[in-house]
């Protein structure tokens, strides 16, 4: 599978215990501006102890909708509500 992403397939990208091991669908999606990579979250939590790491490969095979935002430009995040939602798009700001 083509990695529609600015990262190769098995580039690293930060995500959440809750969705490596639980199963909760990834709602957040930041592209990181200072180096490019990515970060795929549930939004449940923000404690540095849940952080994983996975390819970027591995991300899209679990959620292969995230191909709707290879785009994102760095210093971007996206959110949604729900799995199936839209992403909703902005410039990251670090309060908030």
């Amino acid at each position: 599978m083509e990695c529609p992403f600015d990262q190769p397939s098995n580039a690293a990208a930060i995500t959440t215990v809750e969705v490596v091991e639980s199963g909760y669908p990834i709602l957040v999606a930041r592209h990181f501006a200072d180096d490019h990579s990515w970060a795929f979250l549930c939004g449940t939590t923000d404690d540095t102890e849940d952080g994983r790491v996975v390819g970027m490969g591995t991300a899209l095979r679990m959620d292969a909708s995230l191909r709707s935002i290879a785009d994102l430009p760095p210093g971007w995040i996206a959110r949604r509500d729900t799995i199936e939602g839209e992403w909703k798009r902005e410039p990251y700001r670090e309060d908030g």
